[in-house]
């Protein structure tokens, strides 16, 4: 799951970036793992995006 969220991030799907957290998180991937993903597209996807990627995956993690 944190192979796809990657992807998702690095394509600005929102709804997949939600998606992929969320099953990451049923999957058992903690929160700070989820995370730190997003914290590592930052040198690919560049900051703006990495920022968009981060807020709705924790909007993801405040519905848990």
């Amino acid at each position: 799951e944190l192979v796809k969220l990657g992807i998702a991030i690095g394509s600005s799907s929102e709804g997949a970036v939600r998606s992929h957290a969320r099953r990451a998180l049923a999957a058992g991937v903690t929160a700070e793992g989820i995370r730190h993903a997003v914290l590592m597209s930052l040198t690919t996807i560049g900051f703006p995006a990495m920022i968009a990627a981060m807020k709705w995956v924790d909007e993801v993690l405040k519905k848990q």
